[in-house]
């Protein structure tokens, strides 16, 4: 079925996946995040609020969390960049 593509409309495809997954990855990590942060900060049955601690933890958690995800968003920008300009420099 690709090849019934021009090269340019092949290329926006492959872009538009790439983007898709890299969206995945980051809601699977946020998904897993979020348990991990419970888990870590949210100890015996929780009440209709939380305690200062756990509402210190999960801000604590959650800010390593945002840390982290700007990292990985700017590492993965910088990686498809250089794939980029690697790939012009061939054609």
């Amino acid at each position: 079925m690709a090849d019934k593509f021009d090269e340019a409309t092949q290329k926006e495809l492959s872009s538009f996946l790439e983007k898709q997954q890299a969206e995945a990855r980051l809601h699977a990590s946020i998904h897993n995040f979020t348990g991990i942060c419970w888990d870590k900060c949210v100890t015996g049955t929780p009440s209709n609020r939380f305690s200062r601690a756990e509402e210190s933890c999960l801000s604590n958690c959650v800010e390593r969390f945002l840390d982290t995800s700007l990292f990985m968003v700017r590492r993965i920008e910088e990686q498809r960049a250089q794939l980029e300009n690697s790939s012009e420099k061939f054609t």
